[in-house]
């Protein structure tokens, strides 16, 4: 029997370290990796196979996936694409650069890598691709455009490959989080000082109240799991001889995902912008 071996991207804290221990302890060969040189060594630390792997950078991607199928004699069982981050800030104030950067990591490397995991599981006939999606990823909140743009790009393109990939062996999931601790909105606030002036945008009032949200102490949303609850999914995508398609987490998800079937978009719209506080949650 293969080995199951797992390559999983942003392991530096949150989800990805989480599921990298969890499946290591489930005894999962697991590579961990992650964008930053330092956060390799703490990974190092932690007992786990580490490497760093930056999915904004395609020669980055190649080399880190090299790495991986020399360990492993050119097999791999899983890819758990999950390194993320939210870029906040109103549609209108997104520069072309500040979207395509946030496409780079959260969209176009994940499908680079995923091409390439391809090509190892098909040759053995079997192989699990998990992608960690988010209820951003089939709802809108207003100041995340270019989070939700990304999302709802990966579950359109997750659907299709699963598709196209039926009775290959190798099964796709996503995954669908509402609000897990992590340390997103730190990340999120970062990205939004060093991209977004407030000064010149007609949002002014809304981005105070969302600076307010991302820098607040704890969890910053009712409902907020920790993150081995998206291990216990990821465990059940891994090893089901029936994986699902998606595997929603947390209330919210479950929530939002039940009215958009049942709500017309204008009430549907109304909710989601008092559940955002108009950017304050």
């Amino acid at each position: 029997m293969m080995q199951r071996s797992i390559l999983i991207t942003g392991c530096s804290s949150g989800i990805g370290l989480c599921c990298a221990l969890g499946l290591q302890q489930r005894g999962y060969q697991v590579f961990a990796s992650t964008r930053r040189a330092e956060d390799v060594a703490h990974l190092h630390s932690l007992g786990l196979t580490a490497l760093q792997l930056d999915l904004a950078d395609s020669q980055s991607i190649q080399q880190a996936f090299a790495q991986v199928l020399e360990q492993t004699d050119g097999q791999l069982y899983a890819l758990f694409n999950n390194g993320a981050y939210g870029q906040p800030g109103a549609v209108e104030d997104l520069s072309r650069e500040v979207l395509r950067v946030q496409l780079e990591t959260n969209l176009l490397g994940w499908h680079e890598l995923t091409c390439l995991a391809l090509k190892p599981m098909l040759r053995q006939g079997a192989g699990r691709i998990v992608h960690n999606s988010s209820v951003l990823g089939f709802v809108a909140m207003p100041y995340r455009g270019a989070y939700n743009c990304s999302k709802y790009a990966l579950e359109g393109l997750t659907d299709t490959l699963r598709l196209e990939l039926k009775g290959s062996g190798v099964h796709v999931s996503l995954i669908q989080p509402g609000p897990i601790l992590s340390r997103f909105r730190q990340n999120a606030y970062a990205s939004f000082k060093a991209n977004i002036d407030p000064s010149h945008s007609r949002h002014r009032a809304q981005y105070a109240a969302m600076e307010s949200r991302l820098n607040k102490e704890g969890p910053a949303a009712p409902f907020t799991l920790p993150p081995e609850a998206v291990l216990k999914r990821l465990i059940h995508a891994l090893e089901s001889s029936r994986p699902k398609a998606r595997y929603p987490v947390t209330l919210p998800t479950y929530l939002f995902a039940l009215l958009k079937r049942l709500l017309p978009d204008r009430a549907l719209d109304r909710l989601l912008i008092k559940a955002s506080g108009d950017g304050a949650r």
